[in-house]
């Protein structure tokens, strides 16, 4: 007997960054030096008192279950950490601690979505957005937003995209892929149009510590109690602390929708990985420095990487006012002849072609909803990138 997969699986496309990732290690894996520019993971070790923390853990025998949706002192850490940082008042009986913020956004659209109900979404966005409303049942309807706005959608763009089957909007901000950090005003304005419509949404907070100069973080929910309660904050310590591998996620959401989101995540996955919890207690109420030390690595980086692509010819960007990415137009490129006297006609292509040719990876703006696009993380050291960023420069100009 032949196994059926289902058909969500079937219509189910992998992870178009940990694809990118994966083809350019397979060409390392031939002895070739790859310029590897495609996760979103920030290259430095987790904090040593982070990682005592687990350690001390495993040494008093916290190797056990834990409560579902996370143990009591996490989730207190967690509330602590947002009335410290952003004055938000929120009670442990309102997070759900989970295995990655991919996992909490997971929870949030299971718990609230279904066949006929729609979610929107501003676009650039994140890969996985779309595959995740989708195996929900709920269709995605995407909100274009351009380079000359910074790629933030606005209040009309938003009021516009509500129809009597919109279930849920989802905001990420800072953004991956563009790095766009929405001014406070058209925060405040979808807000109002939140409240108005009496649409509930998730605001991805995820790269809420990597803000440039020139920008200013607002959690959606700050803008008064009526956005609050409709507001599903979503974050977790893999960026902010360098903990991708540790898995920890949240959500901040009213106690309703928190006792729907616990009783799921017991069914799927019992609980998040008690030591990672016990990290992340550190992580939060520990000693904040090595957050502002990782946050002027990336501002370094940013400078270099945007300094270095004005000079590039033929691409055009909107400037990150956070995450550590860079989101850039190549398509005046497409259909001209470049390193190796490769000729593509997409985003897709480029990506190919470039790794191929100059052994540099970079995520195609296709798999986020933006042709003509590439998406780089500087998420690296400074030589790696002024070595991969000459081999771009180079493939884009071809003697």
């Amino acid at each position: 007997m032949s196994m059926q997969l289902s058909a969500t699986v079937q219509k189910l496309k992998p992870s178009a960054t940990i694809a990118a990732a994966a083809k350019a290690k397979e060409l390392k894996s031939t002895g070739v030096k790859v310029y590897e520019f495609t996760l979103g993971e920030p290259d430095f070790t987790t904090p040593a008192h982070i990682c005592q923390a687990a350690k001390d853990a495993m040494d008093a025998g916290q190797t056990h279950y834990t409560p579902a949706a996370g143990t009591l002192e996490v989730k207190q850490a967690i509330c602590d950490a947002y009335q410290r940082d952003y004055g938000l008042s929120y009670q442990p009986n309102q997070v759900v601690v989970s295995n990655g913020a991919k996992h909490s956004i997971h929870n949030v659209l299971t718990a609230l979505c279904g066949p006929g109900d729609e979610v929107i979404i501003p676009t650039p966005y994140w890969v996985s957005y779309s595959a995740l409303v989708e195996l929900t049942g709920a269709t995605p309807v995407m909100v274009e937003t351009s380079e000359e706005s910074g790629f933030c959608m606005n209040a009309e763009q938003f009021a516009a995209a509500i129809t009597p089957k919109t279930k849920l909007m989802m905001l990420n901000n800072p953004c991956n892929p563009t790095g766009a950090a929405y001014p406070v005003e058209t925060l405040e304005a979808l807000a109002k149009v939140a409240v108005e419509k009496d649409v509930a949404v998730l605001s991805d907070e995820i790269y809420e510590k990597l803000i440039y100069e020139g920008s200013e973080f607002r959690s959606f929910a700050s803008f008064g109690p009526e956005v609050a309660a409709l507001t599903i904050i979503v974050s977790g310590v893999s960026k902010a602390y360098a903990m991708t591998g540790w898995r920890i996620g949240w959500t901040l959401a009213s106690p309703e929708l928190t006792a729907a989101m616990t009783k799921l995540q017991s069914q799927e996955t019992s609980n998040p990985c008690s030591i990672s919890q016990a990290a992340t207690i550190a992580a939060l109420s520990g000693p904040q420095e090595s957050v502002a030390d990782m946050l002027t690595a990336f501002k370094e980086r940013r400078a270099y990487v945007l300094e270095r692509l004005r000079k590039f010819p033929d691409i055009s960007f909107a400037e990150p006012g956070g995450a550590f990415y860079a989101f850039f137009n190549v398509s005046a490129h497409f259909n001209k002849p470049l390193g190796g006297g490769k000729v593509v006609t997409d985003s897709s292509e480029f990506c190919t072609a470039l790794l191929e040719e100059a052994h540099v990876a970079l995520v195609t703006g296709d798999a986020f909803g933006a042709p003509g696009y590439v998406r780089l993380s500087f998420a690296t050291d400074l030589k790696t990138l002024e070595a991969g960023l000459d081999r771009i420069e180079q493939f884009l100009s071809p003697a």
